[in-house]
């Protein structure tokens, strides 16, 4: 898992770091405005519709993959994927029917501050944006073929191709015709499937029309997918609420909270996607064995990578929250407004960064022995107590009390489902967890408290933007060298990896 978690944390640095040079076009040229809101709303919206069908679907399409497989067959398995993906086609005709005649309410629903023209933007955009969610749905099924057949790279590679027209999109905007922004946001997604094909095709897909609602797989699957679907719906509120109430706190208050979400984004992306990416398929495949020490450790493994790697994250963006969107976001119109907005919403969705992070890598290892429900409940109590901090703390901190709300809330959940997991499988090492907890976390504030000071020194003598950038140096250096001599179980593994690795190139060299 930990060589499959580390190519995908390459990948995913270097595309990441292209979808930040697409935040950045986009806030050189359109800032915090209205019609970056009505834009990034025309986006929310297909993604919050479909996009807890489609994790649904695809979190049920693995396991029962994997089931089909290796009790029938290949040839079983890829008539059953493309029962699965004639049952998505069909189902997004439908919604986009939906919302091609209701746009103007849904748009309300979730941006109940729009008015006028930017109501009328948003509901030009969003007619256009719709039909990217028949993209969405076949890349979230074809994506996790890839991944069953042990193909991590492309998976993680298709952002390029998206990026890159998403990019060119924005200066073609600019310049020409304002709808080529959601014109763009629709053929980036058809990129991204485009890229996936022939890849698929080399694995030994080929599509067949099969559609059958009463086939036995497709039933097992919708039993394990509804639970999700439904979770990720409750969860889905959340951007709801979030959206519309930061609608109606400032203009530019979506594209500030999208800004900071998309940085805070970043880490679960590179660290927490990577890591529970390469472990579901492998878990999912232990709990059908009923490999349970294997599970367990494995989970523990996940947990432990996590806490190394987002911990320092979460004190770092906590600490320089304000030069971090000073150094990718603060040219063009973004303007001192568009910073304090952003750098708010981001120290606030910090504090919450673990819990998003573990939250995720639980979740997989309940879905992976076929139990949806249990995550489902801890996620609508989460919701709850959300819903509740967003109205009250977002009139004390305006953005910043809908990104604590939210932090807040994943922290909680992440906390009900170590409670339910160790009562579901027993210990799976928790000692070892919080021991390892405590190291890391020292490490992280010693790191934060020297990369500050070298921050404030540094300022005397050359730019913010440099001395952020050394200063973040100087801090993963120090957190480095000191978690090296902690003695963390998991650093000592990687360690040893590394060291073996040398010895052996050492030696073909000789």
């Amino acid at each position: 898992m930990k060589k499959t978690a580390i190519l995908l944390m390459v990948l995913t640095i270097i595309s990441k770091i292209f979808g930040f040079t697409r935040e950045i076009v986009l806030s050189y040229f359109y800032g915090a405005s209205n019609i970056s809101d009505a834009y990034l709303i025309s986006l929310t919206i297909p993604s919050v519709i479909f996009g807890f069908i489609g994790s649904g679907i695809s979190t049920g399409y693995i396991p029962m993959y994997s089931k089909i497989q290796g009790e029938y067959g290949e040839g079983e398995g890829n008539r059953y994927t493309n029962n699965v993906v004639n049952l998505l086609l069909i189902l997004c005709t439908v919604i986009v029917a939906f919302g091609l005649i209701y746009t103007e309410q849904i748009i309300k629903l979730f941006a109940s501050g729009f008015q006028g023209e930017n109501l009328a933007l948003a509901i030009r955009f969003t007619k256009i944006s719709l039909f990217g969610m028949y993209f969405t749905g076949l890349i979230s099924i074809f994506s996790g073929f890839l991944q069953l057949k042990g193909n991590f790279a492309i998976p993680a590679l298709i952002g390029f191709p998206m990026n890159f027209v998403i990019i060119s999109s924005i200066l073609l905007s600019y310049r020409t015709n304002i709808m080529a922004l959601t014109i763009g946001s629709v053929l980036a997604t058809a990129a991204q499937l485009v890229l996936l094909l022939p890849f698929i095709h080399r694995k030994g897909y080929r599509y067949n029309f099969v559609f059958n609602l009463k086939d036995e797989h497709i039933k097992n699957m919708l039993y394990i997918a509804l639970p999700v679907i439904i979770g990720t719906s409750v969860n889905q509120i959340n951007v709801l609420i979030d959206r519309t109430l930061a609608s109606n706190i400032v203009e530019g208050g979506i594209t500030a909270l999208n800004y900071a979400n998309r940085l805070n984004g970043f880490v679960q992306g590179l660290f927490v996607a990577s890591i529970s990416t390469a472990m579901y398929p492998m878990i999912s495949k232990m709990a059908a064995e009923d490999n349970m020490e294997g599970l367990k450790k494995a989970v523990a493994e996940g947990i432990n990578l996590i806490n190394l790697l987002v911990i320092p994250a979460t004190i770092g963006s906590m600490i320089f929250a304000t030069p971090a969107v000073g150094l990718l976001f603060g040219r063009g119109a973004f303007d001192e407004r568009a910073l304090a907005l952003t750098s708010s919403g981001l120290f606030y969705y910090s504090i919450g960064m673990i819990g998003f992070g573990l939250r995720e890598i639980l979740s997989r290892a309940f879905y992976s022995l076929q139990d949806t429900k249990t995550p489902v409940i801890n996620a609508s109590i989460a919701v709850v107590i959300n819903i509740v901090l967003n109205i009250i703390l977002s009139k004390f901190l305006g953005i910043g009390g809908l990104a604590l709300a939210t932090s807040i809330s994943a922290i909680f959940c992440t906390g009900l489902l170590f409670i339910s997991l160790r009562k579901k499988i027993g210990s799976f090492g928790m000692k070892g967890i919080v021991i390892s907890f405590a190291k890391i976390l020292s490490a992280s504030l010693v790191m934060g408290l020297i990369a500050k000071i070298s921050f404030n020194t540094l300022l005397n003598n050359m730019s913010q933007n440099l001395s952020f950038i050394i200063s973040i140096g100087i801090g993963v250096v120090v957190y480095f060298i000191m978690i090296y001599f902690m003695k963390i179980e998991d650093v000592d593994n990687m360690v040893g990896v590394l060291k073996e690795k040398a010895r052996i190139i050492k030696q073909n060299k000789i």
